[in-house]
């Protein structure tokens, strides 16, 4: 007789910190059945919030984990998701001109160490349709101008909602989104831009950078909020420079620092293991 599969499964969650959440947590997985391989908390001190992912496997059908499971999540207050290992994040990509940030996301995930799943690339401009037809993804030309941003949203939203979009990516995509579709894509948008901000604003800033002699050259991957380029970070990277490079080397070290941050930020946001506090994030990596 054949044993029944196990599935792994990743649970994430968040309640006020009071005693008792980890034994009652533990406690409605031990009852479904489930073996914890992974666990990770946080108690935050400047919000009084209780952070935790758990990873799991188990014989037990999800909804039998949710059974166990929603009796301890009323009870604590808990804000919680349960997500099957293995399904991978239905994600929009928005960009621009800049080739560099789609071509780093794509390529990771047509090697499989992105678990995202890409059904449409949407951009204001037509320069990345070759790139997009490479990678075998439909690509959407949706120009933005003042008197068509509002119908160009309207289009871009009619896109998520078609595709089932669980996630958007800012891949160097140069045009604002209103409020009221930051508040709707709160937590599952992604952007990214150099970390010079906020100094050296507006356009070439790296040759801005370059002219005041900057020593540090960075990256910050965050999540989309109304204040521009102010959401909760999720990921930064940086790197020491010096007199000796040019302002081309700048610009190389700037692409490399974007792409990187922004993929390992998606992959991050994907594997379930970041958590929203107020303005800055939790991330169980």
């Amino acid at each position: 007789m054949t044993a029944p599969a196990s599935s792994s499964y990743s649970l994430t969650l968040s309640c006020p910190d009071r005693p008792g959440i980890v034994h009652g947590v533990s406690g409605a997985l031990v009852a479904a059945g489930a073996n914890i391989t992974e666990s990770q908390q946080y108690g935050s001190p400047d919000t009084g919030t209780f952070f935790m992912r758990v990873a799991l496997a188990t014989e037990a059908g999800e909804a039998e984990l949710r059974r166990q499971l929603e009796p301890v999540a009323r009870s604590f207050g808990m804000d919680w998701e349960l997500n099957v290992d293995g399904t991978p994040t239905r994600t929009l990509i928005l960009v621009s001109k800049a080739a560099h940030c789609l071509n780093d996301l794509l390529f990771q995930h047509r090697s499989g160490t992105l678990p995202i799943e890409v059904p449409v690339i949407v951009s204001n401009h037509p320069d990345l349709a070759d790139l997009a037809a490479f990678y075998g993804i439909p690509f959407h030309h949706i120009p933005v101008t003042p008197d068509t941003k509002e119908d160009a949203e309207e289009q871009l939203r009619a896109l998520i909602t078609e595709h089932r979009i669980d996630l958007v990516v800012l891949a160097r995509y140069m045009q604002i989104l209103s409020d009221g579709l930051c508040t709707d894509l709160r937590g599952r948008a992604i952007n990214i831009h150099h970390s010079f901000l906020p100094s050296f604003k507006g356009a070439r800033p790296y040759h801005q950078a370059h002219a005041r002699g900057v020593k540090l050259i960075g990256a910050t991957a965050h999540y989309v909020t109304g204040a521009l380029d102010e959401g909760p970070i999720i990921e930064q990277e940086v790197i020491r420079v010096d007199h000796a490079r040019s302002v081309e080397q700048f610009v190389a070290i700037g692409r490399e620092l974007e792409g990187r941050a922004l993929v390992q930020a998606v992959q991050w946001h994907a594997e379930h293991r970041v958590l929203l506090d107020g303005h800055r994030t939790i991330v169980f990596n």
